[in-house]
């Protein structure tokens, strides 16, 4: 019989406490929000979350960030008191959007989502560098995003997703092994090759973004981070500038995508093991665990329930992403392009907007028809990986993270030249079939913008399509080519659709006009019927 390694033993101990955590406390109180204004909320929730997409397990705290910003409008932090009551209305806004279900979160979350924010308050307000110039508007805004992946994870603890991320590490960090040459260049230390790979297990893993990552790292170095003495938070805060700049730097690593390759590789029989886990019946995964042939079918099972999950998931970030595409950037563009024609040619024609709508969305169409599911042995493969996590074995498979190949100036030089020849290629003919087609140079300008960011957006979405896939893609000529032909439009667009996220006038102006006011309204609303109600139960 097979025997299970100490990590899976651990894994399952702690996705067996997971499920016990997962019943409701008797007798613990519960957060409650009106329905009726909770529909309106979640309505609105629903029409932000087109304007500012992104991908759905970020969505969450994507709102927290804006509602808790919302809350931060003194950069100087004066009006902002020691102990506030910011976490309530913090909390109940995010319930009635639809973030968390009504009725489930325990009333006491409330202080412990307080006492976060004023640590963080603590921080800003103690920390020498947090107020000067743009570097501390930057570090203001990225600890706040900090702050929020806190609430988040406070609110709704992710317990078997870092189990399982610390499962993930406990394995990799035996595998993955550090070509001993980058050590002697200094090109890594050998303290922080850990590091490396508990942040690429992360990304890969589950996709945590830096704000999260960052947290995540925060309580890796700081064990004390969620419950610091007054003591050891003054000290953080005081050196709070140079933790976020060291942690900036660790995600940022030269060598990390070496380690995230690894990672990204193998997370699918990881996911997988985590959905074995959390689905069956403790008692009959008992039997499957002693028997590797039945284990073999619940991993078919959940390979095709995930696999159909994704194929969903692929859907609806195409769409979602290209609705967002069209508000926060296409409507700009267009009202730009009505001026610009405006201007030097008098007029926009009807082709012209109609091309402006057509091209993005049948651009993604095509991207999104042309994902490839894995193949049938991809299945295999994945069987064969868990198998080898799963049970204790003698040998293990040792990943080596090598030293970059060190290329001469001449291949630099070709490589460069290749890349640019490409560009010149793609945006060459993407000129000359609207030149040809008659539209003017502005049209032509925002045009090429538009196909750039829906050609990144479409690249994000096939990278997310091949999340279960283990076997190597050899890719091939038509691939080759279309590399050097795509790349530097996608290159474009990711480059517009990061400067978009700083300078989106749509979001910008839903965050100044909107969610003020909208805010209030539902809060009107909840206390207008509960109002009502009282006054109900006062008729006998």
């Amino acid at each position: 019989m097979a025997e299970l390694s100490e990590q899976t033993k651990h894994l399952i101990s702690k996705y067996i406490f997971w499920k016990k955590s997962l019943k409701p406390t008797e007798g613990a109180s519960t957060i409650h929000v009106d329905e009726v204004a909770s529909k309106v909320a979640a309505f609105y929730e629903h029409i932000r979350t087109i304007v500012d997409w992104k991908e759905e397990h970020l969505m969450k705290r994507a709102a927290i960030i804006r509602k808790l910003k919302r809350r931060f409008l003194d950069l100087e932090l004066n009006n902002i008191p020691a102990e506030g009551g910011m976490a309530e209305a913090l909390v109940l806004e995010l319930i009635r959007g639809g973030y968390f279900p009504n009725d489930t979160i325990l009333e006491s979350k409330i202080q412990e989502v307080q006492n976060i924010i004023d640590k963080y308050v603590f921080i800003l307000k103690n920390n020498p560098e947090s107020k000067k110039g743009k570097s501390g508007l930057r570090f203001y805004n990225s600890l706040l995003e900090i702050a929020s992946s806190e609430i988040e994870e406070t609110l709704t603890p992710s317990m078997k997703e870092m189990a399982l991320i610390e499962y993930m590490f406990s394995l990799m960090k035996e595998r993955i092994k550090v070509s001993e040459i980058i050590y002697q260049k200094d090109l890594l230390k050998k303290e922080e090759a850990n590091l490396q790979i508990y942040i690429a297990v992360q990304q890969a893993l589950f996709k945590f973004d830096d704000p999260i990552i960052s947290y995540n790292l925060l309580k890796y170095k700081f064990p004390y981070w969620d419950n610091p003495s007054q003591a050891e938070l003054l000290a953080i805060a005081k050196n709070m500038q140079n933790i976020w700049a060291g942690i900036e730097a660790d995600i940022s690593h030269k060598l990390s995508k070496k380690f995230y390759a690894i990672c990204e590789k193998y997370d699918t029989a990881y996911l997988l093991i985590g959905d074995i886990l959390s689905g069956e019946n403790l008692e009959k995964l008992d039997e499957q665990i002693d028997d590797p042939s039945l284990l073999e079918g619940s991993i078919r099972n959940a390979y095709k329930t995930r696999l159909k999950d994704l194929k969903a998931r692929v859907t609806r970030a195409a769409i979602y992403s290209t609705l967002s595409i069209f508000i926060t950037k296409i409507l700009s563009l267009v009202l730009l392009e009505l001026i610009l024609a405006k201007i030097f040619t008098g007029n926009l024609s009807w082709a012209t907007l109609l091309a402006d709508v057509l091209i993005p969305t049948l651009l993604m169409a095509t991207l999104v028809a042309t994902v490839k599911p894995p193949s049938k042995k991809n299945i295999n493969m994945v069987i064969v990986e868990i198998m080898k996590i799963f049970y204790q074995k003698e040998t293990l498979d040792v990943y080596e993270i090598k030293l970059p190949r060190k290329r001469s100036f001449v291949t630099r030089f070709i490589l460069s030249l290749t890349y640019v020849i490409g560009a010149c290629i793609s945006f060459g003919f993407i000129y000359w079939i609207f030149s040809y087609l008659g539209f003017p140079i502005s049209s032509i300008i925002i045009n090429i913008i538009f196909i750039a960011l829906i050609l990144f957006a479409g690249t994000v979405v096939q990278k997310r399509s091949q999340e279960l896939t283990i076997e190597e893609d050899s890719g091939g000529f038509l691939m080759f080519v279309s590399d050097i032909l795509f790349l530097p439009i996608a290159g474009l667009g990711q480059w517009m659709s990061n400067k978009w996220k700083r300078y989106n006038a749509i979001a910008a102006f839903f965050n100044a006009l909107i969610d003020m006011p909208f805010s209030v309204f539902v809060e009107f609303i909840e206390r207008w019927r509960g109002f009502i109600k009282d006054k109900k139960e006062e008729l006998r």
